[in-house]
Order: C-alpha cells, then structure tokens, then sequence
C-alpha cells in the first residue's frame, strides 16, 4: 500500500485499518465500550477491535447490537473500497450467522442478515459516524494500535455534528 502524497509505503493495511474501525464506532455508537482496536496481523487474524465491559440495559437488545458490531468491519471495508470482502470477513460472518441464529431459523437467516447489513449501513453513512471511522482508520495506519480511550476521542471528534 502506497501514500500517493509521498509515494512511501503506508506502515499498516489502510483496508483493515478501515474495518477495525468500522467495528470500533458501531460499537461505541452503539453504547460499547472500545478496550484496543489493532491492525497489527497475527496468525489468525489481520486486526483486531477488543471491547471493555459494558453496563447492559435491561429493554437493550444484545443479541442485534453484537450482530451490528459484528457485520460493521465489513461495511466499513466497502464504504472505502466499493467492494464487499466476504472472504476477509469470514470469521466475522460466521459469528454473526450463529447470532442470528439465535432469533431467527435457517430459513430466514439471511433475509435477516441482509437486514442487519443495510441497518449498520445506515448508521455508517451519518456524517459523523463515517467521519470517526476515518480518523480511526487514520491512527491505526500510522500507529498500528490505538486505545479504547484514543478510539472515542476520535469517536467524538467526528461525531462532533451528530
């Protein structure tokens, strides 16, 4: 990956970048506390969003606020690169396929997927919401890692608008 500006190479994967901090603002849109967001690959993954524990309401809907969080890294992904990484998001769909599973059947799986796909759409394409995903994606090229801390500062930063 280059930087077209300098034409040197970009430290971190500017893809991953952008579906680790997909995950990271959906999550703390959503009310859920953000640990670490990495981009530095290990043998099982490219990067990584880690979440804190967070205070659950109890008329709070888990179950799609995890599927949300789940399927946003991929979202992410396409928002930048106008393509869908089904294969590079194979670990999170399969999470998410067993989420759905579930509060749903087999049958109408992935009617109910496609609904939560075009449902973290929507909230990606606020303004603000895309905005933090940058900054975040930003960081994590230069930086590799960020802290939960470093991820809602920039989260608020870019929501300054919301």
């Amino acid at each position: 990956m280059y930087n077209a500006n300098m034409d040197a190479p970009l430290p971190f994967n500017e893809v991953t970048a952008y579906h680790e901090a997909g995950h990271a603002v959906v999550a703390l849109a959503l009310g859920r506390p953000v640990h670490r967001v990495s981009v530095l690959p290990n043998r099982d993954r490219l990067g990584q969003c880690e979440f804190r524990k967070g205070v659950t309401r109890p008329s709070e809907d888990w179950l799609e606020r995890e599927i949300l969080i789940s399927l946003a890294g991929m979202a992410a992904e396409a928002q930048h690169t106008g393509t869908y990484g089904f294969e590079e998001a194979d670990r999170d769909l399969r999470y998410v396929r067993r989420l759905v599973l579930q509060r749903t059947s087999e049958r109408q799986a992935e009617r109910f997927e496609r609904r939560m796909l075009a449902k973290v759409e929507h909230l990606l394409a606020d303004d603000g919401h895309w905005r933090a995903v940058e900054l975040i994606a930003a960081e994590l090229v230069k930086h590799g890692v960020i802290s939960g801390r470093a991820a809602k500062h920039l989260f608020d930063r870019g929501c300054e608008s919301c």
